[in-house]
């Protein structure tokens, strides 16, 4: 079901808004819809508390690790083959 959404601006916003959209060949709520969408797709979509929680379970594991330099050694001998 769809909505309505008032939005106020002054009348030299709401004219520099027509113009892009027009440029765009877009009505003025379709370019406002667009916007919005891809403000809200920049948005994190999840909050500092569970970012951190993550981070605090994945700390939990014990993996084994490698000295990174004899790592990059290694993957670097892949790509050139064995001399």
């Amino acid at each position: 079901m769809s909505q309505r959404l008032q939005v106020l601006f002054e009348e030299e916003e709401l004219e520099e808004i027509r113009q892009v959209a027009r440029r765009k060949r877009l009505t003025v709520a379709e370019w406002v819809r667009q916007a919005l969408r891809e403000a809200r797709s920049r948005e994190p979509s999840h909050g500092v508390e569970d970012k951190l929680a993550a981070l605090e379970r994945a700390v939990q594991h014990d993996f084994p690790t490698g000295d990174v330099d004899r790592m990059l050694t290694e993957i670097e001998s892949g790509y050139l083959g064995s001399r």
